[in-house]
């Protein structure tokens, strides 16, 4: 009975001590997760030639595109315009905005599918997006290359048939001297413009894509081929 009762004794201690320990020792993580790399999404840089080419409409555009294929459901847009008004927004969307406040002069809004960003310091909100959404910079036409150019993975350049075709060449030797091969877009053109990616007209498309929403019809279409092209998801 003695050597019995002891034998139990000693059955609970050893189930009391393994208890203690799983309770107060720290779990690791499983291996798959401790070594699985953190997902980092592209950084887009988009230029326009002149004021009122349509960069802007094509950065949103793109974005918007980019939102619709990553499994987060939203992209961020690096841009100095703001919204009017009080503008419908996704959950996505306004988590990003949420995420994105931690940069120091981001002031992140969240529009439709997108999440627009004010003037943050590039290579600090790359750095932040990278991890969280697809960021477009919307780098208008004040300054051609620049920071935006060289922290992004592809770059386009907006055009439009008023422009001489040179200036459009001269800028994108420009932005490739310090960022990746931009692709020339001409805007507001026949889509089967030769010799250059074209995109459409479509007022309507231009609402939406400012509003953060997907283009639809021809303008839609194009701007999911420009992101083919660009090997974006």
């Amino acid at each position: 009975m003695t050597g019995a009762w002891a034998g139990r004794r000693g059955l609970v201690a050893t189930a009391a001590a393994a208890l203690e320990s799983f309770f107060l020792e720290p779990v690791p993580p499983p291996a798959s997760e401790a070594c699985e790399p953190l997902e980092r999404r592209p950084v887009v840089s988009v230029f326009g030639i002149a004021r009122g080419c349509g960069a802007t409409v094509v950065a949103r555009a793109l974005a918007a595109e980019l939102a619709l294929r990553d499994r987060g459901g939203t992209a961020a847009v690096a841009c100095d315009a703001r919204p009017a008004g009080i503008p419908l927004a996704t959950h996505a969307a306004t988590r990003l905005a949420r995420v994105l406040e931690d940069v120091p002069a981001s002031f992140p809004r969240a529009v439709g599918r997108l999440c627009l960003v004010g003037a943050a310091d590039p290579l600090r909100l790359s750095d932040t997006a990278r991890h969280h959404a697809p960021l477009v910079f919307d780098a208008g036409s004040a300054a051609l290359a620049g920071v935006p150019a060289s922290v992004a993975d592809r770059a386009v350049i907006v055009t439009t048939q008023a422009i001489e075709p040179a200036l459009a060449r001269v800028a994108a030797e420009c932005v490739a001297r310090v960022g990746a091969t931009p692709v020339v877009v001409l805007n507001r053109a026949p889509h089967d413009q030769p010799g250059l990616f074209a995109l459409p007209g479509s007022p309507m498309g231009a609402r939406l894509a400012l509003g953060g929403r997907e283009a639809r019809g021809a303008l839609g279409r194009a701007i999911g081929e420009l992101a083919d092209l660009l090997e974006l998801g």
